[in-house]
């Protein structure tokens, strides 16, 4: 076994604090690589609170894994030692069910293997994420990382990159499109980015008007501040898709009257609480109410391909592994631009 240390909570009552534990060794299969940066996703937070579901304790989070490769398997083709490599919200599938034969693990009809909070393929052996110094990861859910990006920035695109990115392939938007990104933080920002680099006409859809700034700078064309009655009756039946990364209780009645005919709302947020959708916002202009995961590990490639070569990263804020709480805290407050990254070498 691989001694590793890692950043736990032991139970959802407390906060996360220095771990040792063991990873398993490498297999014929298996990747090995040191940790060097790893994004904070919201979903960290949710998760060791039991926000969504209980948990598995010890948890030690984090699914936006960028390092490099110290030790291959035998049969590993794809990796050597010393390349950069990367690894998202999943380590593992079946492999065998349609859905994993079309390149979409991530709707894996077993099941896949989430990073962190998850059982490996045994269905007894719990995983642990990227707040560690290593990790062991099968070699067809490794990822290569280009050495043309700041690597730290990098990481969130394993999560809110693959996020945003996926549903935009999906449902090919590009040029010709209006595509209102709703909410701008970690995922928003990111939607923000490669709706306008697929040729959209992207508008930010926020309650905040001291957001206006930023969307500019990201890129975006529009700004519509959704408490103006003005601006939200100005912005009715103009888009053909909304992307919402809102995790936070919000109308999707108002919002879908933004939608021209035939509009698509796509959620990729996760309120709390489910939603009340009146049929007939759906009915008046044969709108369509959709969600998306994250993508498949191909896709996911396809993903940091395009951004090495299109010079996109996320805009990130570096913090030491033990200011993880008051990052939790700012993050809640929406104080970040627009993504935490932990320099593992403070661990």
């Amino acid at each position: 076994m691989i001694a590793t240390k890692g950043y736990a909570a032991q139970n959802a009552e407390t906060d996360l604090a220095p771990w040792n534990f063991e990873r398993r060794e490498v297999g014929p299969h298996d990747v090995q690589f040191e940790i060097l940066f790893c994004g904070v996703c919201h979903s960290d937070l949710h998760q060791i609170k039991n926000d969504w579901f209980p948990g598995i304790f010890p948890m030690v989070p984090g699914h936006e894994i960028v390092g490099r490769v110290v030790k291959v398997g035998d049969h590993v083709k794809k990796f050597k030692v010393g390349d950069l490599a990367g690894t998202g919200c999943m380590v593992d599938s079946c492999q065998e069910c349609e859905n994993c034969k079309r390149d979409l693990e991530q709707y894996c009809l077993e099941g896949n293997t989430q990073t962190y909070n998850g059982l490996e393929r045994d269905g007894k052996t719990p995983t642990y994420g990227g707040y560690s110094d290593t990790i062991v990861v099968r070699e067809e859910f490794v990822l290569h990382v280009s050495d043309k990006l700041n690597l730290a920035a990098v990481a969130p695109l394993l999560c809110a990159g693959i996020t945003t990115y996926s549903p935009l392939r999906h449902w090919k938007v590009g040029k010709g499109h209006k595509l209102a990104v709703l909410g701008l933080g970690g995922l928003g920002h990111m939607a923000v980015k490669f709706g306008v680099a697929f040729g959209a006409e992207v508008t930010v859809l926020s309650t905040s008007p001291k957001k206006e700034e930023d969307a500019k700078k990201l890129g975006a064309h529009h700004f519509v501040v959704t408490t103006d009655p003005e601006q939200v009756k100005a912005a009715r039946g103009t888009f053909d898709f909304i992307l919402d990364t809102v995790s936070a209780e919000h109308d999707f009645n108002m919002y879908l009257s933004l939608l021209r005919t035939d509009g698509t709302h796509i959620c990729v947020g996760v309120p709390p609480k489910p939603a009340e959708i009146a049929a007939f916002s759906l009915l008046g202009g044969r709108k369509s109410l959709a969600g998306s995961g994250i993508g498949g590990i191909a896709e996911t490639q396809e993903m940091l391909d395009f951004c090495a070569e299109n010079n996109i990263v996320s805009d990130i804020e570096m913090i030491d592994m033990k200011d993880i709480h008051t990052a939790y805290d700012r993050m809640q407050k929406g104080d970040v631009r627009y993504r935490f990254v932990i320099d593992m070498a403070t661990l």
